[in-house]
């Protein structure tokens, strides 16, 4: 497979010498940059191309989060400095999410990227060991760091270049390989398991099926071993949603849950305290930012405070409004950022779950939206659209579709009930 015009071949080549740009460490500012080179791609192509209004729906909130930020930097009065570092930090954040989406309108062929995917995934085949025996020589866990973060300044972490991280917690060893923590490399590893799925040819479908789970298993991160079989149950059932056995199992299921709610409630109570107990420190932590974020946004309800605040020791000084999107959207951005990430977000889920029905593009969309959703309660999804930006192009070209979806919905419940 060979990319045949120059959106592809950025995408191709980008996906494909992913470690090199990781090793320079300038991951994340090309990243941002490929995003912006794929919008003047669009606006050039604006009169050829007919853009759905969903794709613009993202662009245009992204766009009220940027006016959330400098409200809310404005009523803290944090000065021009934070006005310029909040506008940086947007352009390589929020707006790189959207314009991601919004390339999904360009003519990309999905089995490209599922191919390149895989060819990554088996990159990262070969990268797993390599860090296995730097920890086991006593390798430095973090090499480097590129100096580019100086005029970014949006955080180290992104830049740095390393092998391995040690877990705070069981002392155990955890892989991030190409991503800036841990569980990003469970975010990654869950959405390529989906794109792999697609792969027509067996050979690089399986490699990046075995790829994607082992960046998964190695990253070590608690959301990735969840969300994975709750979004292939999931998606699965969004799309069979109608058919008469799924309906008549489904209400078996909501009858015997309703028999035995008190034992099932017990068992979702032991799993969650040990899912919480298997990394104690971490759930703390994530849950004290979660309760100090919801209760700071009282602050500064409209609009939030802007930026992100220094966290206490209770918080093992992680800063507040981090590790969770929508409580760090709340008190970063208030309510209107708050609700300009979430409607997007909403709309795009109604809009695939009904086109997945015919849509084997929507159906992949549907299941990466899933994973964002997922991780959304433990991740800042909107700062990492830059490592998923595979799934987020997806979802753009789910969203960009004919909306012709209405009548196939209910051509299939029609049939469904014959």
């Amino acid at each position: 497979m060979k990319p045949l015009n120059i959106e592809e071949s950025l995408i191709w080549y980008f996906i494909l010498f992913t470690y090199v740009i990781y090793a320079l460490g300038l991951l994340f500012p090309a990243t941002a940059l490929l995003a912006w080179v794929l919008f003047f791609l669009v606006i050039r192509r604006s009169k050829s191309i007919c853009v759905s209004w969903r794709l613009w729906m993202w662009c245009i909130c992204m766009v009220v989060i940027l006016f959330a930020t400098y409200m809310g930097i404005d009523d803290f009065k944090l000065g021009a400095n934070a006005q310029l570092r909040g506008t940086l930090g947007w352009l390589t954040t929020s707006a790189v999410f959207a314009l991601f989406v919004l390339s999904g309108c360009l003519n990309i062929r999905p089995q490209l990227i599922y191919r390149a995917v895989c060819i990554l995934c088996l990159q990262s085949l070969v990268a797993i060991p390599i860090t296995f025996i730097a920890y086991q020589l006593n390798l430095p866990d973090i090499l480097y760091s590129s100096p580019v973060e100086r005029f970014i300044q949006n955080g180290p972490i992104f830049y740095q270049v390393g092998f391995y991280a040690i877990d705070y917690d069981t002392q155990s060893l955890r892989l991030f390989l190409f991503a800036p923590w841990c569980p990003a490399l469970g975010l990654i590893g869950n959405i390529y398991f989906f794109l792999a799925l697609e792969e027509k040819n067996r050979f690089w479908r399986y490699i990046g099926i075995i790829g994607a789970v082992a960046m998964s298993i190695v990253s070590v991160s608690r959301s990735a071993f969840v969300a994975l079989p709750i979004v292939l149950v999931l998606t699965w059932l969004l799309r069979n949603l109608f058919k008469p056995k799924i309906q008549v199992i489904s209400g078996l299921v909501c009858f015997l849950s309703g028999i035995f709610s008190t034992n099932l409630l017990e068992l979702f109570k032991n799993t969650s305290e040990e899912f919480s107990s298997s990394r104690a420190s971490s759930s703390r932590v994530r849950s004290a930012l979660v309760r100090i974020a919801l209760d700071r946004w009282k602050e500064a309800k409209i609009w939030g405070h802007g930026t992100q605040d220094p966290g206490p020791k209770v918080v093992a000084n992680l800063p507040i409004g981090s590790h969770h999107t929508w409580a760090g959207l709340l008190f970063a951005k208030g309510a209107i950022g708050f609700l300009a990430f979430m409607l997007p977000f909403v709309i795009s889920f109604f809009d695939l779950a009904l086109k997945s029905y015919t849509s084997k593009v929507a159906k992949v969309s549907l299941s990466v939206l899933l994973i964002l959703l997922i991780f959304s309660f433990g991740e800042q999804v909107d700062i990492l659209g830059y490592l998923c930006f595979p799934g987020l192009i997806l979802i753009g070209m789910g969203l960009q579709e004919k909306p012709s979806y209405l009548f196939d919905f209910f051509n299939n419940l029609n049939n469904a009930n014959i």
